[in-house]
């Protein structure tokens, strides 16, 4: 048994989405003993969690930029006094300032630190807020404080192959560990309860989303081109599950779509329990991923991919390259409105259910990843 200490980017027991982290940790502490410090930055229903959780939280502010710069000299003796009390073997962080935290702490000790870069965080960081000045002070104060912890972390482990070409660009190897999927509870089930649960019609030709309801993705858009798909499918209804976390985008989207005329067709559940997520998916004959900023397609790989394909559902997405490159026979590519609308008519004529072979992505496979990557580092696992 190995003692590991993970430094989450989120509330680990309050968020409402499991995250990579969730998922990998939670299989790794069936046979390890994980720690987790909880930055008590969300509001959500507090999750069972197999992970001894370390209160990190002096100012609980629901502000993600407030919360973290003020609690910052609070995440540090909180990772510091762990380490050396747990004697601990291994650090795995993905966070920006109390990622700086875990690594000046874990090299104090002489811990080995594996930075597992989730997203680009100088982008996602800025993509929560309007104003350009805002954006540009984040990204370039995230990407120094990112550059300083890949600078300082013996590994460096990723998401997609965009993103280990991204970091090769700025001079750093990455090794490459994919988002995954709960194999055992994404499968294919029949929607029919779902459909009446929902008001939607047994006959309905449904579109569906699930997920965070964000900005970078441009679901305003597709509310926009759905009365031009209802002139031609007059059976069609858009379902939206999930919730906004940090913005009003959710409010806004009601509001186009009772401004278009189209409320009655769009079904918005707003957050779900994700263990009833799969249940949700079931109605959709087409899922979406209308990704949407520039910067991000590159280096993007969703975590919709592997639970839409494991759901056996046909894709339609904007082009996220390493995503198309995984291939499956399930994905149609948009890039602007028009091409859209022909899409959803082309699957409409032959919706089809495609399973991606997607066993060798389940999260017990990510979770043996990062375990190889362990006994490199500290040569034991028992």
């Amino acid at each position: 048994m190995m003692r590991i200490l993970l430094v989450s980017t989120q509330d680990y027991i309050h968020h409402p989405i499991p995250s990579r982290h969730h998922n990998i940790f939670e299989e790794l502490a069936t046979r390890h003993e994980v720690h987790v410090p909880h930055f008590h930055v969300s509001r959500g229903k507090e999750r069972e969690t197999r992970l001894h959780v370390h209160e990190a939280t002096q100012f609980p502010v629901a502000s993600p930029f407030l919360h973290y710069t003020l609690n910052a000299p609070c995440h540090y003796r909180v990772i510091h006094d762990i380490i050396r009390e747990y004697d601990i073997d291994v650090v795995v962080g993905a966070h920006v300032l109390a990622g700086t935290a875990m690594i000046r702490a874990a090299k104090k000790f002489g811990v080995p630190v594996i930075f597992d870069l989730k997203d680009w965080f100088p982008d996602s960081a800025a993509a929560y807020y309007k104003s350009p000045a805002m954006q540009w002070m984040l990204r370039e104060g995230v990407l120094a404080v990112t550059r300083y912890n890949l600078d300082h972390s013996d590994v460096i482990t990723t998401v997609s192959p965009g993103l280990v070409a991204k970091l090769e660009r700025y001079g750093y190897k990455a090794e490459l560990i994919t988002n995954g999927v709960n194999t055992d509870l994404f499968r294919p089930m029949d929607g029919r309860v779902m459909r009446e649960t929902l008001g939607i019609a047994p006959d309905a030709f449904v579109l569906g989303f699930a997920g965070a309801v964000e900005r970078w993705y441009a679901l305003d858009e597709v509310v926009r081109a759905f009365p031009e798909i209802l002139k031609k499918h007059e059976n069609a209804e858009l379902l939206i599950v999930g919730g906004s976390l940090f913005t009003g985008y959710l409010d806004e989207l009601r509001t186009l779509a009772a401004d278009l005329g189209v409320s009655r067709q769009v079904h918005f559940t707003g957050a779900v329990e994700y263990h009833d997520l799969p249940g949700y998916i079931a109605p959709m004959d087409i899922c979406l991923i209308p990704l949407s900023p520039p910067q991000w397609v590159d280096i993007a790989l969703p975590n919709k991919y592997f639970e839409y394909s494991a759901c056996g559902k046909p894709i339609l997405s904007t082009p996220i390259p390493d995503m198309l490159r995984m291939g499956g026979g399930n994905i149609a590519v948009y890039r602007e409105r028009e091409e859209f609308i022909e899409k959803v008519d082309e699957l409409a004529e032959n919706p089809g259910c495609c399973p991606a072979g997607i066993e060798e992505h389940s999260w017990k496979k990510k979770a043996e990843a990062f375990e190889k990557i362990f006994l490199r580092l500290t040569g034991k696992l028992q």
